[in-house]
């Protein structure tokens, strides 16, 4: 075959495969689908701490490493299509922010690696066990659930006088009956009557605030849900605008406008994503990496909006706080 025709040739196939031939150069270093249930903007800080972890295992973005992001905008219903679309790139590895991108991401493959993050990962069918998590996934347990009853407990020495505790929950978050039957104990044992509002939308959230004045709530419990945390500063601005005593998950909450919060560091979360990404690009497998759970919880006081309330933070509380916001 001459020369000119041999070019002809190659010169077809490459037009004829464009699509493949992006793929090959994109796969010239690893990449990681990042799937997160809400918006970039309020988790920007979380994102670079991420990226700062994947450096100290030697990956750097655009330098040895590619991200593709998928942000579901907190739409849950997109998340499966996000995954799939990660599983169509052949991406190295998954790593799935929050019960619901883990979920997704699960269900959309079975052979590439998956990081999450979730509240129960044995419970919500994710891992065989934390020890061994079995097949193509393995993560951090957040342990929010364990915590809610907690959080009633705090409100209770905030507002010792309330009657009635709201638990706000998403209906569509898997772990919210758990949450409400560990509450119900809580409040029995508190001796308070325990009132359920459901909230899966920006809308429903402004319904349910709306409730609190009928129902004569003294304090209120947002319960733990992706969602709501991406919701944070409209949760905060609600219950300032009613003048609620409000306990939040995270300290993100607080640092929003929030009375207080109680549970664990979401930045160590992420962070600790970050290792486990790291890891597993170098070779490890997913199902030799065991599940760690927090052993260290914040709790975090905002004296500004304690004043605002006109309430006075007891001693043992600010004795126990691990910031105290002014």
């Amino acid at each position: 075959m001459r020369r000119r025709e041999i070019l002809v040739l190659l010169g077809g196939a490459t037009i004829a495969c464009p699509r493949a031939a992006v793929r090959a150069q994109q796969k010239a270093m690893p990449v990681i689908g990042f799937l997160h249930f809400a918006s970039p903007g309020p988790f920007a800080l979380y994102v670079v701490a991420f990226r700062q972890r994947l450096s100290e295992t030697g990956y750097v973005e655009g330098q040895n490493l590619a991200i593709e992001f998928r942000w579901a905008e907190g739409s849950y219903d997109r998340l499966p299509a996000m995954a799939a679309d990660l599983v169509d790139l052949s991406v190295d590895v998954i790593v799935a922010a929050g019960p619901p991108s883990a979920r997704a991401a699960k269900n959309a493959t079975s052979t590439i690696p998956i990081v999450f993050s979730s509240a129960d990962p044995i419970g919500e069918g994710l891992v065989a066990s934390l020890a061994r998590p079995g097949g193509n996934i393995t993560g951090v347990s957040v342990l929010t659930v364990e915590l809610v009853a907690k959080r009633l407990e705090l409100l209770s020495e905030l507002v010792p006088q309330a009657k009635v505790i709201v638990l706000l929950v998403n209906p569509n978050n898997p772990n919210t009956k758990p949450m409400i039957r560990d509450m119900q104990e809580a409040a029995r044992t508190k001796g308070v009557e325990l009132a359920i509002l459901v909230a899966r939308s920006e809308s429903e959230i402004n319904a349910a605030f709306a409730s609190l004045v009928q129902l004569q709530a003294g304090g209120l419990v947002v319960g733990t849900d992706p969602f709501f945390v991406s919701r944070r500063e409209q949760l905060t601005a609600l219950a300032a605008r009613h003048a609620v005593p409000t306990t939040y998950e995270l300290r993100e909450f607080a640092a929003a406008g929030g009375l207080i919060s109680y549970g664990t560091s979401l930045i160590a979360i992420i962070r600790q994503l970050g290792i486990y990404a790291g890891k597993v690009l170098r070779g490890a497998k997913p199902a030799d990496l065991p599940v760690p759970q927090p052993t260290t919880f914040e709790l975090v006081v905002n004296l500004n909006t304690a004043k605002a309330l006109d309430l006075t933070i007891p001693p043992s509380i600010l004795a126990r706080a691990d910031e105290v916001i002014e």
